[in-house]
């Protein structure tokens, strides 16, 4: 039985199922080189049918995501999505045209789906499907957060669980709840599309001089450079309110409120007064999920569960004993949910693994010699890789790496990675700032084995690997800060990944020769690509990307390649 997920939208995608496993899953921006590509994911649905080694009549069922009015318009006039892409990538100029898509997007997305739409959904997306070969599948269309819910409780190895979904909307709804118990998924709680805590940080990202659905997280970095500000002087504490499960919106229009406020505090300021609601607000829906399901373990997705600080006071309030975000929470994860709802539609139950997120295209290393000998770059063998590039490391060098299949996801996990030394500011400032190109304030994030997890972080919740790829917050112990120096924010935080020290990857024998070497099995792990950019996919691009960076080394399958071309 072979299921295909597939997502059009925001950061689209494709995932596939073989007899209920996950065995591939890819977003289309790897492959086209737009980040967060909005367009229909041919390429991504060709890579996991060539990673199976099926052909498209092979597939029995494709599940979609999402038939409200704007995704239908958007499906039958593709313009309307791609405006709207140039506009919030800041790829046009300001004015009076890019105010009004904003303001056409923002209302017409609140619109729920209906009777028409999904039929008109449901008709082109068969139609389109039917020209790409999959004439045989049987196709449905299922709710938006209905996919992000199932996606996440398959993926986090829970028999029963709440499941929390905070999105920006989608479906006419912003946020649900729902009860997940042996296979079933009954939804108990919603809040519609035109009370969303999603859209809300949205609108601050963009009163930032930021661009929305894409540098929230830098929003929560500026937040910790602010003068704290007390709940009862912050005026956006009653924007938003939580009542059984449901998100209440002040009445007006919300984004001139905000605006009005900005002008009146600094931006760091504001960005902390919005973080504070968003935390203020997940926490309320976390323990509305686990009291009005009974369950104490709970999942959380959608894309404000990326905000780590809201994610982690939700993990330690009270009522909640386990709490696990989806690692590919935002709408680049529905195609998995959609996956996952057909195989349960067509009578096999779904088994997600999600210990390892390497599902997407791998490359021999013929392809990785050519792409280096093409760049006049050395191509012999390295001996003991894992051994040199830890010894590089530990003598401050930057090392591109490349192994395996590339990561599912937006985090690099030690497949399409550059690493450095975790404890040395003046490395991790010139990857900030002369190699990535971000802003000063935005922390990187460590790899660690399972044994320092345990060793470094004050509240780790333990060995089962509830959150192993940097989807959640957790302190470092005060007297290991300085050995992390370089992948803690200014509270003392980091997201880490998190590795068994017994795993059988390259990356975890760079991690156990680091430990050996420093007494640390840590890196600073960062995504393989140049700010802006989509993380690289093929042996070509890695190559470009390094010739374009300042790195002093690249590890590209079994070769490694320093500066000047050197071995």
């Amino acid at each position: 039985m072979n299921t295909l997920g597939i997502w059009d939208g925001h950061d689209s995608g494709a995932a596939l199922l073989v007899d209920g496993s996950l065995v591939a899953a890819v977003n289309e921006e790897r492959l086209t080189r737009r980040k967060l590509e909005i367009r229909f994911p041919a390429r991504s649905i060709e890579a996991c049918l060539s990673i199976a080694g099926l052909q498209p009549s092979q597939v029995h069922a494709v599940g979609a995501s999402t038939s409200d009015v704007a995704k239908t318009l958007g499906r039958f006039a593709p313009w309307t999505k791609e405006r709207y892409y140039l506009v919030r990538r800041r790829k046009v100029a300001p004015g009076v045209s890019s105010r009004l898509t904003r303001r056409a997007k923002y209302r017409m997305t609140t619109w729920p789906p209906n009777p028409l739409t999904r039929a008109a959904s449901g008709w082109l997306l068969r139609r389109t499907l039917g020209d790409m070969g999959f004439a045989n599948a049987r196709f449905e269309i299922f709710d938006h957060h209905e996919c992000h819910a199932l996606g996440a409780a398959y993926a986090s190895g829970f028999n029963s669980c709440a499941v929390l979904t905070i999105d920006g909307l989608g479906d006419g709804l912003s946020s649900t709840i729902s009860v997940f118990r042996d296979g079933t998924l009954r939804r108990v709680a919603a809040s519609p599309a035109s009370d969303s805590l999603g859209v809300l940080f949205e609108h601050v990202t963009t009163l930032l001089n930021m661009r929305e659905l894409e540098d929230e997280g830098k929003v929560m970095a500026l937040a910790d450079y602010a003068s704290p500000v007390s709940d009862s002087d912050n005026p956006l504490l009653q924007l938003l309110r939580v009542a059984d499960g449901r998100i209440h919106s002040a009445s007006g229009d919300l984004r001139s409120r905000l605006a009005a406020i900005h002008w009146r505090v600094p931006n760091e300021q504001f960005a902390f007064m919005a973080q504070r609601l968003v935390e203020r607000v997940a926490v309320a829906l976390a323990q509305d999920a686990v009291r009005m399901t009974g369950e104490r373990r709970l999942v959380v997705t959608g894309g404000v569960a990326s905000n780590i600080k809201a994610t982690r006071l939700a993990r330690l309030s009270p009522g909640v004993d386990r709490l696990s975000v989806f690692p590919h929470m935002g709408d680049g994860g529905l195609a998995l949910g959609a996956a996952v709802a057909a195989s349960r539609r067509a009578g096999v139950e779904p088994r997600v693994d999600a210990t390892s997120l390497a599902l997407g295209p791998a490359f021999d290393d013929q392809r990785s010699r050519q792409a280096l000998e093409a760049k006049g770059l050395r191509v012999e063998p390295a001996n003991d890789l894992e051994g040199r590039v830890a010894g590089l490391l530990s003598e401050r060098a930057v090392v591109m790496w490349f192994q395996g299949r590339m990561e599912y996801g937006p985090r690099a996990l030690g497949q399409r990675s550059v690493l450095g030394r975790p404890d040395s500011i003046e490395l991790r400032d010139r990857v900030n700032l002369a190699m990535k190109r971000r802003v000063w304030y935005q922390p990187f994030c460590p790899s660690m084995l399972m044994s320092d997890a345990a060793r470094l972080l004050a509240d780790w919740d333990g060995p089962d690997l509830s959150n192993p790829h940097m989807t959640m917050a957790y302190q470092v112990k005060p007297d290991h800060r300085p050995a992390l120096a370089a992948v803690i924010g200014v509270d003392g935080s980091c997201r880490p990944q998190i590795v068994a020290d017994d795993a059988p990857t390259r990356f975890a024998g760079v991690l156990r020769e680091m430990h050996r070497r420093t007494g640390y099995g840590v890196v600073l792990n960062t995504s393989y690509n140049v700010h802006g950019e989509p993380l690289v996919c093929t042996p070509e691009e890695a190559v470009d990307v390094f010739l374009r960076s300042g790195a002093d080394a690249l590890a590209l399958g079994p070769y490694l390649t320093l500066r000047g071309g050197r071995g």
